[in-house]
């Protein structure tokens, strides 16, 4: 895997990936920048609920639940001194459908932290305090 970062100018970049997509990172006003794109750490937490839920839907859609929607919304809690890593990451899974085994749902969320979501097992080991929950919203 590999990605590149180009500085466009005060605190604005450019990041582009192996895989040829690119995103705008930004700083706010107060550190140069324009607040014209999505924060660095910002990214990182949105990259592991991406990953996350990457897991949970290839795990619920193999157990053959009827899945209509996922969304997983991420709490992230950082140090208060620099360097300002996160602390404390809470994701919970809201998870749409019809008929869906709360066992199911319970098993790929679990699945996705502890053995496959390679994010989230990451920043685990790095020591950020780390919970997964989940919802069910049923729908006909």
């Amino acid at each position: 895997m590999k990605a590149t970062v180009k500085w466009v100018d005060n605190a604005m970049f450019l990041g582009e990936s192996g895989s040829g997509h690119s995103v705008v990172m930004d700083g706010p006003e107060g550190h140069g920048g324009r607040n014209m794109g999505i924060r660095p750490m910002e990214m990182l937490l949105i990259g592991l609920g991406g990953c996350a839920s990457f897991d949970v839907i290839g795990i619920l859609k193999k157990a053959r639940q009827n899945v209509r929607d996922c969304r997983v919304e991420l709490v992230a809690e950082r140090a208060d001194a620099v360097p300002s890593p996160f602390t404390k990451i809470t994701l919970n899974f809201i998870v749409t459908g019809t008929k869906l085994k709360e066992k199911q749902v319970a098993k790929a969320v679990e699945l996705s932290a502890t053995k496959y979501c390679s994010a989230s097992i990451m920043m685990e080991a790095a020591g950020v305090e780390m919970s997964h929950a989940y919802e069910i919203v049923e729908v006909e």
